[in-house]
């Protein structure tokens, strides 16, 4: 697969397609055991066209897309330049300012293809970009890939926080990443 080609959305027309990407890939990164009902009530509360027209809309956010070499959407992040509001976070994350990569999900088929990686650098040059020192993720404790991703991209956990999936309370890995170092290759 040739390398992504990564863009800003900022056109609201363009929700509902990130939307039904996040709805496919959402499930991917939830801990095992995980219902489908839980995930489907997730997404239909977090991951609609209406909240992704929202963080477009929004100057506070970016919302990055990858396209395949046909053009379709395989993956996006969503990154929030805007100091945490959880004070698990806040205590974890100190540096300020600060930018959340509140999503990175990928499509199954395009999996180790580097969307993922172009995705995160992208993410990475819109929070320098915007000001910020560190940027920040909560990633799954028991989803040991994207841990591995991850640290390979240059983060380090630095905390825990909550994060309720299915009236479930999941203890995620805070993970964070001076943006003053230099990327690893």
């Amino acid at each position: 697969m040739a390398s992504p080609q990564i863009e800003t959305v900022t056109d609201v027309d363009d929700s509902a397609a990130v939307a039904s990407v996040a709805a496919v890939t959402f499930p991917l990164a939830c801990p095992p055991g995980t219902t489908s009902e839980s995930t489907d009530a997730f997404v239909a509360a977090n991951l609609t066209p209406a909240h992704f027209a929202e963080h477009i809309a929004a100057p506070d956010r970016d919302v990055l897309i990858a396209r395949d070499a046909g053009g379709a959407i395989v993956g996006y992040t969503l990154v929030v330049h805007a100091d945490p509001s959880d004070p698990e976070v806040r205590e974890a994350v100190p540096m300020r300012p600060v930018s959340e990569i509140s999503k990175v999900y990928v499509v199954a088929a395009a999996h180790g293809t580097g969307t993922a990686q172009a995705l995160v650098a992208a993410s990475l040059d819109r929070a320098v970009d915007r000001g910020s020192v560190a940027a920040w993720l909560g990633v799954s404790n028991v989803n040991v890939r994207a841990q591995r991703f991850y640290t390979k991209t240059g983060f380090r956990i630095a905390g825990r926080k909550s994060f309720w999936l299915g009236g479930i309370e999941e203890r995620d890995y805070v993970m964070v990443r001076d943006l003053a170092d230099p990327r690893p290759d």
